[in-house]
């Protein structure tokens, strides 16, 4: 036996010996009387008379001695490892123990004979071991030998080549240009062959598509970053994109809110095709002397104008289909500039509120009189309103109302007409109507307020009830008269003619501002009962006592050539 493994001669150690790798080279040394040298014959107590064997006959019934009693002996000095070494047999003597030397073969009591030299030890071999196992070591695809540790190398590395070593070669078979079938084909060969073709070499992988796949990638990643990294420029640095010129021939309406700046105006703008960006109209705006004046309203543009361009037509009058409620206008008044603005027949907007003006949004105490002439009035708030041709009256009514609606419930009236001793806040727009009517500046208006209070008290010394304002009878009339003859006057008795009715209208005569509304809730408290517009347009003075009134009523025929 060799440091190769335990057999005649140099062979190495076959991979199926059920002992292969125990204890390294120098194998199982056996304890005294456990087992003697390899090959060699077991001295038991109970068997003096048996003779050794020699290794010469390693194939012809040694094989058994070594199968059974090495393993038989090898597994009783594991269970018993100390118990051999001191044990006794009676009648026989021990035996000294072996000593070991040469790397660990024996050299002490057992002599053993020259190894033959066979030409095929392995030949045999297969049949010591059972005889029908394969020979591993006769065919071209043997296993290598192993070797000591001693004499044990690194694998040698593989050979570099200049030439594409695909998959075999740790390549990736995307790259490769191969598929999911060869790698399946590739992987179920036998032995090192295995991703080779049928005649030994290895496969040449396409690598084309894949380079190309790559490429268009690596592209568009490029085209991408430039495309966006344009965009930030332009953004940051380049102008805002514009139209030029003064636009085509189509036309187009936009609504601006009130309320509304540059960057809202833009974007509605934008939104009607009549500019190119936000930025360009702000610009543009800013640019421009009076372009913050622009209003709220309904403009015609045309479309695709320069920002420029829009921003000088939206400040020309001629281009704004609005529709503007003054201050004190009655509302009739207001819906024949509505029929006109949406090219309407005369009278369709006054016929749409008194048949469907409960759909416009009212308060609940509005319309809270039968003998109101016009459940609207008071309730079209003073304001421009967008009013283009092709919108519905209603549209523009209902903006109307609901402005109004809102600054009502901002004023609180409901809680202000309490305070004022007025039976509902109706009465307050009323009297903010009455106040509107006749005044002219905001001492007007609270002075007229207060008149409008004293004379309300039935019990006053002056009037007794009795409003006696003109401009009621000019509402009920329709007209705007200043030159009225006592006996028109005392002959009616409509419910809106204020001196033959006491107290207050049933209804607002008008649609009163922000100026009369806040006069007619903070009146001054002097003792106003009179007032004359003495030059008959502007100029208003006011009296207490009914002498002083006819100095001021003879003061207006005077100026009046009466």
């Amino acid at each position: 036996m060799t440091e190769y493994g335990r057999g005649q001669g140099s062979e190495p150690w076959h991979p199926e010996d059920p002992l292969y790798g125990d204890g390294g080279w120098e194998g199982q040394q056996a304890h005294t009387g456990q087992q003697a040298a390899y090959g060699g014959q077991q001295h038991y107590p109970q068997q003096p008379q048996q003779q050794q064997q020699h290794y010469d006959e390693w194939g012809h019934g040694q094989q058994d001695a070594y199968g059974q009693q090495q393993y038989q002996q090898q597994g009783q000095a594991q269970q018993y490892p100390h118990q051999y070494d001191q044990q006794q047999y009676p009648g026989h003597q021990q035996q000294p123990q072996q000593s070991y030397d040469n790397n660990g073969w024996a050299t002490g009591t057992h002599q053993h004979a020259q190894y033959p030299n066979h030409p095929d030890p392995y030949g045999q071999q297969a049949a010591a071991y059972g005889g029908e196992q394969a020979d591993y070591y006769g065919t071209p695809d043997a296993y290598p030998p192993p070797e000591p540790p001693s004499r044990r190398q690194a694998e040698p590395e593989p050979p570099q080549t200049d030439w594409d070593p695909g998959p075999d070669q740790g390549e990736h078979a995307f790259f490769a240009g191969g598929d999911d079938d060869d790698d399946s084909d590739d992987d179920s060969g036998d032995g090192r062959g295995d991703r080779r073709s049928r005649g030994g070499k290895p496969k040449k992988r396409r690598s084309g598509c894949a380079c190309l796949v790559v490429s268009l990638v690596f592209a568009g990643g490029v085209g991408g970053v430039g495309y966006f990294g344009y965009q930030f420029y332009q953004d940051r640095f380049g102008s805002a994109p514009d139209f030029a010129g003064d636009g085509t021939g189509e036309t187009v309406t936009v609504e601006i809110p009130k309320g509304a700046l540059g960057n809202e105006i833009g974007q509605r703008l934008k939104q009607a095709g009549v500019v190119k960006s936000v930025d360009a109209f702000v610009a543009a705006q800013s640019q421009n002397a009076d372009g913050k004046s622009i209003q709220a309203g309904a403009y015609l543009l045309h479309k695709e104008m320069s920002a420029e361009s829009a921003v000088e037509m939206m400040l020309d009058p001629k281009s704004q289909n609005n529709v503007l409620v003054k201050p004190g206008e009655r509302n009739v008044t207001v819906y024949k500039a509505i029929d006109e603005q949406l090219d309407l027949s005369a009278g369709t907007t006054k016929k749409f509120a008194e048949k469907d003006f409960k759909s416009l949004g009212l308060p609940s105490w509005a319309n809270d009189n039968s003998e109101i002439k016009d459940p609207l009035e008071g309730f079209l708030y003073p304001g421009t309103y967008p009013a283009a041709k092709g919108m519905k009256p209603e549209t523009v009514l209902k903006d109307m109302v609901s402005r109004a609606t809102s600054k009502y419930k901002s004023l609180d009236l409901e809680a202000k007409a309490k305070a004022l001793k007025l039976d509902s806040p109706l009465q307050v727009i009323t009297v903010a109507s009455l106040v509107q009517a006749e005044g002219k500046t905001d001492d007007d208006y609270r002075k007229m307020a207060e008149v409008v209070y004293n004379r309300l008290d039935r019990a006053n010394p002056e009037t007794y009830g009795l409003l006696q304002f003109d401009s009621t009878f000019n509402y009920l009339k329709g007209e705007s008269n200043i030159n009225i003859s006592e006996d028109e006057i005392n002959s009616n008795q409509d419910p809106y003619n204020t001196y033959t009715q006491k107290g207050l209208p049933p209804g607002p005569i008008g649609n009163p501002g922000d100026g009369a509304l806040k006069g007619t809730l903070n009146p001054t408290d002097q003792g106003w009962y009179y007032f004359v517009a003495v030059d008959g347009v502007s100029k208003t003075e006011f009296a207490k006592t009914h002498a002083d009134f006819q100095k001021l009523k003879d003061k207006f025929n005077e100026s009046s050539g009466n």
